[in-house]
């Protein structure tokens, strides 16, 4: 299991490489250099090369087991610093009570955002979320990650890494002009979002007793 969470870890920053352009007055665009809301070629493959520099933890040029059980060590690590409030070098029951009850604070204030939210706004997100967040997106950054490996070796150059990363920029990239605009990609949701919807209505309902 940890070593799939990490597989995924690296997926999901795989599919961070070329970010879209985000929609006007949304957040900055990852990668996009001059913050002008759109995304060239040029800027997703370097923001790639500096996400694969973030990831390469022993700087050998490949992503592989090492980096990942580095990067497991340096999650633990965080995470028990966040844990330790007064950074004693030990959790007390009282510092993983406190955690617990953010943790819990947190999902209650996630949970009134969603119910104040109304009818289709709400329920096509969750519905995405049910899908991408379990097999969905599981499926397809652990794909995603064994395609990059196109040698097979059970680890990803930065050839590999960059090239993977410009596929997928370049199947974004409608009208081949080598941007990727924020109505490209609102388009891309509004298909994905169809996709799926279209799959949940063909899917045969559940048996009853």
């Amino acid at each position: 299991m940890k070593k799939k969470i990490a597989f995924l870890t690296l997926g999901a920053a795989l599919i961070a490489g070329p970010v879209l352009a985000a929609p006007a007055g949304g957040p900055r665009t990852m990668g996009d250099a001059d913050g002008n809301g759109v995304l060239t070629r040029a800027e997703a493959q370097a923001h790639a090369a500096r996400m694969f520099a973030k990831l390469d933890a022993n700087g050998d040029g490949k992503l592989d087991a090492a980096d990942r059980a580095a990067a497991r060590a340096a999650m633990q690590a965080k995470m028990f610093e966040r844990l330790d409030a007064n950074k004693d070098g030990s959790i007390s029951k009282a510092e993983w009570d406190q955690r617990a009850a953010e943790r819990q604070a947190k999902r209650g204030e996630r949970k009134e955002k969603r119910a104040a939210a109304a009818g289709e706004a709400r329920e096509g997100p969750r519905a995405m979320r049910g899908h991408h967040g379990k097999r969905g997106g599981h499926g397809m950054r652990g794909g995603m990650m064994m395609k990059a490996d196109t040698n097979g070796d059970k680890a990803i150059s930065r050839a590999e890494f960059e090239t993977a990363a410009l596929a997928r920029f370049d199947r974004l990239d409608a009208n081949k002009d080598g941007q990727v605009t924020a109505e490209e990609r609102k388009a891309q949701r509004e298909a994905k979002r169809a996709e799926w919807q279209a799959k949940r209505n063909a899917a045969p309902a559940p048996a009853t007793n």
